[in-house]
């Protein structure tokens, strides 16, 4: 499996190559986030969400599983970390197929509801600031997502 990988130096580098990522975006894209708690997740959200012209802030949606926020596109953001059954039927499919952009947190949690293609971002600490983070894609959409973006 191909697979992209970069280094940042500090958080809001991460948010800039998150919100150049947005731009290239379309309806039902699923980005999965892993990583460490502190690793930058919501970073990267927040740089999407900025890409993608959302005005409100963005946060873990820890509490309540998904939050919508209007922009572009819809942004949908989830945090599985605290779903106990990866069988649970929240609708995440609905999301998946809407006219939005999904990003899930935690996505291995729900493994086998995810979409077969998406593009997987991990997100590991190098350093205090410096992150190392590998883009994994699955499918054609996001080979060639890939690939503009380290172009």
């Amino acid at each position: 499996m191909v697979q992209y990988e970069m280094n940042t130096q500090d958080p809001n580098e991460t948010f800039q190559y998150a919100a150049r990522l947005a731009g290239l975006l379309q309806p039902r894209d699923v980005i999965c986030l892993e990583g460490d708690l502190g690793a930058g997740k919501t970073t990267f959200t927040k740089g999407l969400a900025k890409g993608l012209e959302i005005k409100k802030t963005v946060n873990s949606p820890t509490f309540t599983i998904i939050k919508e926020y209007k922009g572009r596109l819809p942004l949908y953001h989830m945090d599985v970390y605290r779903v106990s059954d990866a069988f649970e039927d929240l609708g995440f499919d609905e999301y998946f197929e809407g006219d939005g952009v999904t990003v899930v947190e935690w996505a291995h949690l729900i493994e086998e509801q995810l979409p077969e293609e998406r593009l997987t971002i991990y997100l590991y600490h190098e350093s205090l600031e410096n992150r190392k983070i590998v883009f994994v894609p699955q499918g054609n959409r996001y080979e060639q997502l890939c690939k503009e973006i380290f172009s």
